[in-house]
């Protein structure tokens, strides 16, 4: 997994300068920000769904590392979400799709839904604990 990340950053790393070049050349921070999620951040987070689970931690921190380099020229803003919350939001995306569509390939994988008899429910009187 560590080459499929230091693969991907190398063809994200020349992005970074032609959008300085741009900046230098007037066109708008909003402008450049929606590029570099369009770009940089589609080709980090493209597919993660089925990679993101294999990664390591130093693999996360290369990833981590080359979007903080992308706040530090104002090209991410620094309250976006991390490509660790991306990815899990991804994951999420696609789990909840896999469950709402009954024909889908990865849905027989999954195992059968189970009915638990309690509620976790702050409000709920009925709890039989003291």
């Amino acid at each position: 997994m560590s080459d499929h990340v230091r693969d991907v950053i190398a063809r994200c790393g020349q992005t970074p300068y032609a959008l300085k070049v741009l900046r230098t050349h007037g066109m708008s921070d909003d402008s450049l920000r929606e590029i570099y999620k369009a770009v940089v951040l589609a080709k980090l987070m493209y597919a993660s769904p089925a990679w993101w689970g294999f990664t390591v931690a130093s693999d996360r921190q290369q990833i981590d590392a080359f979007v903080r380099h992308g706040v530090r020229f104002r090209l991410y803003n620094a309250g976006d979400p991390t490509p660790s919350q991306l990815a899990k939001d991804a994951d999420d995306t696609l789990f909840t799709r896999i469950l709402a569509n009954e024909h889908d390939v990865l849905k027989p994988l999954l195992p059968d839904k189970r009915s638990h008899g309690y509620s976790l429910h702050p409000g709920d009187t009925t709890s039989r604990w003291p």
